[in-house]
């Protein structure tokens, strides 16, 4: 089997594609965006390899006739053009004819003999990401343009081993990604359940009684860099990066978070969280929310129901860094039902909340085995097999040639 190195400027030139930027500033204003219509994909959309339409940004059609040619196609990548340069997402079939929009390069070079979705997991390995950011221009924020791209050099086996490859990352992904469909579902199908038995009986408490709130410490000087991580507002909103921090200190039971534990930061990116990684360390400016006589499913409802008073009190008080205070806790009400009521749910969604754990650390273990193959895999170290059903199994390695 017969691998070349290819750059993607070259894999453009023999696709007939293109490597373009998207629209800039001036055909794009802030003016032109709606509630409805086209979805038009910025940086912040960009997410493992995906699109993500959480408040993503929509024009009317208008707009997407007079910039048809940002049009996205299925099989398109499209790369955040500032910040964080090295992510890029997959154009999925149901994607089509969305705009690349702007702060976004789009990437356009699939063809007889490139696969897109290997296309898309060649530019995740970690030395094509250490490769794009090293090589991005800008001396405080890298800069991502055409230029640079189109020197991005890559592996490219014959479009069999291709297709192989990305069939089985892609069966993982699929199972992250399923996954990722309960854990949004689970809270959905809790909260219809709670306010569906707010009717009869209920009442209306303060929610510092519905829980105890311990902040964290600060853990982070002179930490050891082993140990255990200690967990920031950055770790609970997008896990373990290189800047995350470790530290071997000894904490007491209630700053210390282990899976399934509910975690909320009260400063700065106000959020609600469940832990669904090992045993860390929580930091100061983050509160363990740790349940009493309401059980962990009806506590994690009901806090998210009020979450949004408390990022409206953090932006009213905001000077430098918007936050809260315990009396916000004792002042801020949340309604809940009757204790019989509780009961009767709990038989149900006790088991839910449970499910939704197991599918969250699922995510985390295919993720980690997803990322392991993916070099081995690009290097020809391990050969991917054609039948997917049982990928994660089924791979044998062989050496290279």
């Amino acid at each position: 089997m017969i691998w070349r190195s290819a750059t993607l400027g070259e894999l453009e030139v023999e696709s007939n594609g293109v490597i373009q930027t998207g629209p800039f500033g001036s055909q794009l204003h802030s003016s032109d965006y709606s509630v409805v219509g086209t979805p038009v994909v910025m940086p912040t959309n960009i997410r493992d390899l995906q699109i993500s339409t959480v408040g993503i940004a929509r024009v009317a059609d208008e707009h997407v006739e007079r910039l048809s040619r940002h049009k996205l196609r299925a099989g398109d990548i499209v790369y955040s053009r500032r910040g964080d340069v090295e992510k890029c997402a997959l154009v999925a079939p149901e994607e089509e004819s969305w705009l690349c929009g702007t702060g976004c390069l789009l990437v356009r070079v699939a063809g007889p003999h490139v696969d897109a979705r290997y296309l898309a997991y060649a530019l995740s390995l970690p030395k094509t990401r250490d490769w794009i950011t090293s090589h991005a221009v800008g001396a405080t924020m890298p800069n991502l343009n055409t230029e640079v791209l189109r020197e991005v050099p890559l592996p490219l086996p014959p479009i069999e081993a291709q297709r192989a490859i990305a069939a089985n990352l892609g069966a993982l992904d699929d199972k992250i990604e399923s996954n990722r469909r309960a854990v949004t579902l689970i809270p959905q199908l809790i909260r219809a359940r709670v306010q569906a038995s707010l009717i009869e009986g209920s009442e209306h408490v303060s929610v510092s009684s519905l829980a105890t709130f311990v902040n964290g410490g600060a853990f982070t000087k002179d930490a050891s860099g082993t140990g255990r991580m200690v967990i920031r507002i950055a770790e609970l909103n997008g896990g373990p990066g290189g800047t995350t921090i470790y530290n071997d200190i000894s904490v007491p039971d209630d700053k210390t978070a282990r899976a399934g534990d509910i975690l909320m930061s009260w400063s700065g990116s106000l959020g609600l969280y469940r832990w669904a990684r090992d045993e860390a360390i929580i930091n100061q400016h983050i509160f363990k929310v740790i349940p009493g006589d309401l059980p962990a499913w009806l506590v994690f409802d009901r806090l998210e129901s009020a979450i949004g008073t408390f990022r409206a009190i953090a932006r009213d008080k905001a000077t430098t860094m918007g936050h809260i205070q315990r009396k916000h806790l004792d002042s801020t009400l949340a309604q809940v039902p009757s204790t019989h009521a509780v009961k009767a749910l709990d038989r149900d969604l006790s088991g839910l909340w449970k499910r939704l754990l197991v599918a969250e650390r699922e995510c985390l273990t295919l993720a980690e085995l997803r990322d392991a193959l993916l070099p081995e895999l690009l290097a020809g170290s391990i050969r991917a097999p054609s039948e997917t059903a049982n990928a994660a199994e089924t791979f044998h390695v062989q050496a290279k040639a």
